[in-house]
């Protein structure tokens, strides 16, 4: 099933006002951080906690969190960035998923979070990243090759690339648990989105959500206790597909499994959460809601 989000793009914004937020997962007490006139999409918290890198039109940024300001990351001629970004683990680099100027296709760069030149990772398109492995070694990504869209790692200085799901139909959102033992990932073989674990090997692929929503992206702790993720309302949204401007919900569930809890509703979607947003101290999410324009 085709995710319409998954093809060759040229950055382009949206007509919406974006909120920066935190919440706190205990308390549910909401912070507004700032209000941009044009779209930001996807934080990633630092792990000293003092920063936040989204992205806005093809470039990430820092905003610090003290000064409520925000500054330009460089990243050379990779200024096509989606909002699929991730921090490795020490914070030295951020790898991110950049529409190449030949084809328009999604390819994995890395460089330093301070700013410099990109370094290509995945020559194969198109590649859409999600994951970083603890130890720093390797990259977890959604990949569509030969007309289906799977799961797959690859070693951080490049090399070859390893296919972890065969199902047909759309896998997606790759995300390491902070010991490394699992990845997290979303799948549609059961008919609608769900949430899903297997081993760092592809293997014991295991179904964690079985509602009737489409449940996308889901983001592990730092302690490795809870699972964060996004919820459209069945029928409101394809399966495969996570579009922009929807009422969705973001929950959180046990990271053994079990019930789940709404933490807030929201008018968002595309660039609430898609990527790891937790707090180091496991204790709070930061994520991006909008507001059309009149």
């Amino acid at each position: 099933m085709m995710n319409t989000l998954k093809e060759p793009r040229k950055i382009t914004g949206r007509n919406v006002i974006s909120l920066l937020q935190t919440l706190d997962i205990h308390s549910g007490e909401i912070n507004l951080l700032a209000e941009f006139d044009y779209l930001i999409e996807a934080p990633n918290w630092t792990r000293d906690g003092n920063r936040l890198i989204y992205n806005s039109l093809g470039r990430l940024y820092s905003f610090d969190l003290a000064a409520r300001e925000s500054t330009a990351i460089d990243s050379g001629y990779a200024n096509q960035c989606n909002n699929d970004h991730v921090l490795s683990p020490d914070n030295s680099h951020v790898a991110v998923s950049h529409h190449t100027y030949e084809d328009g296709q999604s390819r994995i760069y890395v460089f330093p979070l301070q700013g410099g030149a990109p370094e290509l990772i995945t020559p194969m398109a198109p590649s859409y990243l999600h994951g970083w492995s603890p130890d720093g070694g390797t990259l977890s990504y959604c990949a569509e090759r030969n007309g289906e869209y799977d799961i797959y790692t690859i070693p951080v200085n490049g090399g070859v690339e390893t296919r972890l799901t065969d199902s047909p139909g759309l896998n997606d959102g790759p995300e390491y648990s902070p010991d490394g033992q699992h990845i997290w990932f979303n799948s549609v073989r059961t008919g609608l989105m769900q949430v899903w674990r297997m081993n760092a090997d592809g293997s014991g692929q295991e179904q964690m959500t079985f509602d009737e929503s489409n449940n996308w992206f889901p983001h592990v702790s730092p302690d490795g206790q809870w699972i964060a993720f996004i919820s459209y309302q069945k029928g409101d949204v394809a399966p495969g597909d996570h579009p922009a401007n929807k009422n969705v919900e973001l929950r959180l569930m046990p990271s053994s499994g079990g019930e789940f809890r709404t933490l807030v509703r929201l008018f968002g979607g595309q660039g609430t959460i898609n990527v790891n947003s937790w707090s180091p101290d496991s204790r709070q999410l930061a994520f991006v809601s909008y507001k059309l324009k009149e």
